[in-house]
């Protein structure tokens, strides 16, 4: 039986090697995980940091990517919202 412990610290390599190969976002991973998204950012910034450094590392550069883009995420969002809803 594996413990609770083991299984948080294979959700977090689990995630983390996710997001590095897909390029993922916290909320996309956290769909595909059925976790929050506190929980993938957490595991990430902090639970990754302890079990494998080199992959949190990555996942943390992807973070930083991620966060400087939202703004243009969500105003191409807010655009086509309002595009698809002049029609």
């Amino acid at each position: 039986m594996i413990s609770l412990k083991d299984y948080i610290s294979e959700r977090a390599v689990t995630i983390g090697q996710y997001m590095v190969e897909h390029r993922s976002t916290v909320r996309s991973a956290a769909k595909k995980f059925g976790v929050s998204k506190s929980t993938v950012h957490k595991d990430i910034s902090e639970r990754l940091v302890k079990i494998n450094p080199s992959l949190a590392h990555e996942a943390k550069k992807l973070l930083d990517i991620n966060k400087a883009e939202r703004h243009i995420r969500g105003g191409i969002a807010t655009k086509n919202k309002y595009k698809a809803n002049a029609v």
